[in-house]
């Protein structure tokens, strides 16, 4: 706790509790709200060798969890090396997964992974058309079905990003999700604004306009959100539905704000003192949306986030004004005491 409360008094971090690795920059899914798989021509990944010198500087900031997020991490050549040397240092490991090649890799999933978190855009039809893969659901359907097989207490969670082309679907994805045998679904509203996600430039209008909601459409999602929480109060009692029906309504307030009919959900986020995110290139960050602070080739973990330029920034941020921080989709609090 002291090294936490130091981190966030200070500035300087002396304990990093999570650690974001995008491992590979392919992706086997061509998602309509997300540009990474645009630059599967360009294969990139962390290398085995290129993280073994990092390890030590993991031990030092006490990073207790990582989160393999992507491209589809899926898709590394040496993944299995890759989490042995994370695990090896005790650190537990989340895989955020299409699920298209789940059930193939289920074995080693299960060896190597602590928990896999799986996107899902709705029922079947309207993922696979999200997806933009034919066979992208059942797929998911068959990977989460094998994990379940051979280890039923494994924890498998789903996340659905709800814009235009499935806010429409929102009770039959809590439906799904549960038909699927997932152990929690958690929504988050599209990204629109920023340059992450293999975006060299923000999204043009039109690009913006296939995703985000239009007035009549904000109007139906609030509904929408408002039947859930009538609809399924022991599944937000219970937490399988990860928001409560306050950060559900966040989502509306959110696509609200992108037409500016109100302002944009207040934060609560304290990502660049507890956690950094390395990207395939190595450029490691406070977070998903902000500049980079510099690159693991040339510089240890350590000295990076705790350079005199990172420093600044973490002491110079002002979430509630901060353009970029307004328009989070995905911000992370962790408390003084929390464990991994």
């Amino acid at each position: 706790m002291l090294k936490r409360i130091l981190s966030l008094t200070t500035h300087r971090i002396y304990e990093l509790p999570v650690m974001v690795l995008m491992p590979h920059s392919r992706c086997n899914c061509r998602c309509v709200m997300c540009d990474i798989w645009k630059a599967n021509q360009n294969k990139q990944e962390i290398t085995v060798e290129q993280l073994q010198p990092h390890l030590d500087s993991f031990r030092k900031l006490g990073v207790k969890y990582v989160a393999l997020s992507g491209g589809e991490a899926l898709m590394h050549s040496n993944l299995w090396r890759f989490c042995d040397q994370l695990k090896s240092i005790g650190i537990k490991i989340s895989l955020l997964s299409t699920g298209v090649t789940l059930k193939a890799n289920a074995e080693n999933v299960l060896k190597y992974v602590d928990e896999v978190v799986v996107s899902i855009d709705g029922p079947h039809e309207i993922h696979n058309q999200i997806r933009n893969i034919p066979s992208a659901f059942e797929k998911l359907s068959e990977g989460v079905k094998r994990l379940k097989e051979l280890k039923p207490d494994f924890r498998v969670t789903g996340r659905s990003v709800l814009q235009k082309l499935n806010f429409n679907h929102l009770a039959d994805t809590i439906s799904t999700a549960r038909s699927l045998g997932l152990d929690q679904i958690s929504f988050l509203p599209a990204d629109v604004s920023s340059t992450a996600f293999n975006r060299n430039d923000p999204w043009s209008e039109n690009k913006v306009d296939e995703i985000e909601l239009n007035n009549e459409e904000v109007i139906v999602f609030e509904h929408l959100v408002e039947s859930t929480i009538q609809q399924f109060p022991d599944l937000y009692e219970k937490k399988f539905i990860a928001e409560n029906p306050q950060k559900m309504r966040e989502i509306v307030q959110y696509y609200k704000a992108l037409l500016n009919k109100d302002n944009f959900p207040v934060k609560r986020c304290n990502a660049p003192w507890v956690s950094a995110v390395i990207e395939t290139d190595g450029e490691v960050k406070p977070c998903f949306f902000h500049k980079s602070y510099g690159n693991i080739s040339t510089s240890s973990v350590e000295n990076i986030l705790n350079s005199r330029e990172a420093i600044s920034f973490r002491k110079n941020l002002n979430m509630k004004k901060d353009a970029t921080c307004a328009r989070c989709v995905c911000s992370l609090h962790v408390s003084l005491t929390q464990s991994f």
